[in-house]
């Protein structure tokens, strides 16, 4: 496959991402895909979905976890609901993770991703370590089904991340960064935080937001590609620079407005396309 294969994030039944039909139109080659629900993560399933994949021929590089009860409604919903970090869901996320990890491998696919959630700022706090061993006992599973999980930007500023990463000693854990989220969190500049966060990052979004009035208090706003404030031209010069080369996934979350989303990644396709063109020339 090529330097920066353009992607999109998918999903198989409802959920966060487009349907796979929409890849096709907009011949698009590489897909992330939300993991589907439970019940549907089947090896019968499995089969069906990489028959199609092969049939369109579009590549899977990675599946997204995401659990019931996740709220993005406001910055401290999100800390209060996403990822393993909440406590009173953690051990039920954890063993949804797992079977999240040995669904892709039936789909054969060597990632798993998700929001960790809100790690604890203050490293001493007991929670600190509990974070850092579920994420220890993730690694270990994916580790035994050859997959590395992928972290994603937002929730935490560079700095922390890579101490996050450093405490945690696994060699399969790495980032999936997302520029947009750095402005909607308001955790820092996104070109620099990618600067600092280089040698761990193994898939990208392609995303674009604008900046809240109060960073890290309320939310930013996310925008159509090239349209916020990321400067996607910079970022891809700045994934060139630290040796990223791999697929450059477009998220477009606004599946109320199915047309629009279309159109939009549409854009952010032929956009994408054409500066990868003028950078790696």
């Amino acid at each position: 496959m090529a330097d920066w294969p353009i992607g999109v994030f998918t999903s198989i039944d409802a959920g966060l991402g487009v349907q796979l039909d929409v890849a096709r139109e907009l011949n698009i080659p590489t897909i992330q895909l939300h993991a589907p629900a439970r019940s549907s993560r089947t090896p019968d399933n499995a089969e069906r979905f990489l028959a199609k994949l092969d049939d369109l021929g579009i590549a899977l590089t990675a599946v997204f976890g995401g659990f019931d009860g996740e709220s993005y409604a406001d910055i401290p919903t999100v800390v209060e609901t996403v990822g393993l970090v909440p406590p009173s869901t953690r051990a039920d996320r954890l063993q949804e993770m797992r079977e999240i990890s040995d669904f892709a491998r039936l789909l054969g696919c060597d990632v798993v991703a998700l929001h960790l959630g809100f790690v604890p700022h203050d490293t001493t706090e007991p929670m600190y370590q509990e974070v850092i061993e579920v994420t220890r006992q993730l690694c270990d599973h994916a580790s035994q089904n050859d997959q590395a999980v992928h972290l994603e930007t937002g929730q935490e500023t560079a700095d922390a991340l890579l101490a996050f990463i450093r405490d945690t000693q696994r060699d399969n854990l790495f980032i999936n960064f997302d520029p947009a989220n750095m402005i909607l969190y308001g955790t820092g500049e996104p070109i620099e935080a990618l600067q600092q966060v280089g040698s761990y990052v193994r898939s990208v979004h392609c995303k674009d937001a604008s900046w809240s009035d109060q960073p890290g208090k309320t939310w930013g706003q996310e925008m159509p590609l090239g349209e916020g404030q990321v400067d996607i031209e910079r970022y891809l010069t700045t994934l060139k620079d630290i040796g990223y080369l791999g697929p450059l996934t477009i998220e477009r979350e606004i599946p109320q407005e199915p047309e629009r989303q279309k159109q939009e990644i549409g854009h952010a396709s032929e956009l994408l396309a054409r500066l990868s063109k003028k950078i790696l020339g």
